[in-house]
């Protein structure tokens, strides 16, 4: 597949993720929605990623009891999300009533269902490849349709895994040497070749003086 570029919309109010999806959409087309604006603006900020046309990742990383998380599931999938995350560490139980829900709630609506990504180890920390894919060999055995995780442990957890799946690579930088408070970054170049799907890039667009040109120089 082609790799595509999504803008994590770590904003914290409506008015800010309208400016950036109406400022960039539609040289980017899917936008990542976490914690801070989620809170803050709950399933509206998801129709407004939609109406623009643009497709919506559920980043929350749902980590609880098996029953909590298929009920969040089911709701992401009646808000025609494209993605949503779930942390691997919630086992293998929650991880197949995370997609099991998804499955159904996606026959119910007559609709395709969301990709279900799960995620290893924080980019935020440093971490021993062997972590990353044992989480990552729970995770696709239970059926996820990929993993999030760094540049590092893309192109090693492509040679362990023959199987087809996405791999979510958070830190894109244009410079390493800009990382803010992520260790383990990239540049576009070096995740294309480890063998990224979906590059997710944040605050060096968000920050930048001019977003636009700054996510065509991405692209």
């Amino acid at each position: 597949m082609k790799q595509k570029l999504i803008l994590a919309l770590d904003v914290d109010s409506h008015k800010k993720a309208k400016y950036f999806i109406d400022r960039l959409y539609p040289t980017i087309k899917a936008f990542k929605v976490g914690a801070q604006l989620f809170t803050a603006c709950g399933p509206e900020v998801i129709q407004l990623i939609r109406k623009k046309g643009a497709e919506a990742f559920l980043d929350l990383k749902y980590f609880d009891i098996p029953n909590t998380v298929a009920g969040a599931v089911r709701q992401a999938v009646r808000m025609r999300v494209k993605m949503l995350t779930l942390h691997i560490l919630g086992d293998e139980e929650m991880i197949k009533a995370a997609l099991a829900a998804a499955k159904d709630e996606a026959k119910k609506l007559r609709i395709k269902r969301p990709l279900l990504i799960g995620v290893t180890v924080l980019t935020s920390k440093e971490a021993r490849f062997s972590d990353v894919l044992t989480l990552a060999r729970i995770g696709l055995e239970c059926g996820l349709d990929g993993v999030v995780c760094s540049v590092r442990e893309a192109q090693l957890l492509r040679t362990k895994f023959k199987k087809k799946f996405i791999i979510v690579t958070p830190g894109i930088r244009q410079d390493k040497t800009a990382k803010f408070d992520q260790k383990r970054t990239a540049t576009v170049s070096e995740a294309i070749r480890a063998g990224s799907d979906y590059l997710v890039v944040g605050r060096p667009i968000l920050q930048a003086k001019d977003p636009l040109k700054a996510a065509k120089e991405f692209l």
